[in-house]
């Protein structure tokens, strides 16, 4: 599933607010390209982000401004270089199963 947010938004900073592992705010994002509740792929200002972790769950997304938030245990959060993407096939591979 892809959610993409309005292309008329203003573009904002991106930025990652976590609070004790349970929650987490986003920033910056573009759109979402696939999610569940164990991994996030997440298009941002900056890059692609994987967001990993178990339960986890959209709190909010507000397209205009390109916010999410999610809730749930989170494990892990890492950047994949978008020039990098077709080297990265194994990462994107298990999340588009």
């Amino acid at each position: 599933m892809v959610i993409k947010l309005d292309k008329n938004e203003i573009t904002y900073s991106h930025t990652v607010n976590m609070q004790e592992r349970k929650s987490i705010i986003i920033t910056g994002c573009k759109k979402i390209e696939n999610f569940d509740d164990e991994e996030f792929l997440i298009e941002t200002t900056l890059g692609y982000m994987i967001v990993k972790g178990s339960g986890l769950e959209i709190l909010k997304l507000d397209t205009m401004c390109g916010n999410v938030s999610i809730k749930g245990k989170i494990n892990s959060i890492a950047y994949v270089d978008g020039k990098n993407k077709e080297k990265d096939d194994g990462v994107f591979s298990k999340l588009f199963k």
